[in-house]
């Protein structure tokens, strides 16, 4: 648990899922703030994503060589 590759990826998975809420929330209100935001919104997604799924593989790769 005091793995710091496992808290960056609790860290990354957790600012996808917040970044993909506003994302929705925004694209379901409309408005301002997504013609604004949405193409922002996206892409921070995709980038949240890859940094989890990178921190995530890193993690399990090191976890199967025996690292801690």
């Amino acid at each position: 648990m005091g793995d710091p590759l496992y808290i960056l990826a609790i860290a990354a998975i957790a600012a996808t899922v917040i970044v993909l809420v506003i994302g929705i929330g925004g694209f379901g209100a409309g408005g301002a703030f997504n013609a604004r935001n949405a193409n922002k919104m996206m892409r921070l997604r995709i980038l949240f994503q890859f940094l989890a799924v990178v921190f995530i593989l890193g993690y399990v790769y090191l976890r199967s060589q025996g690292g801690q």
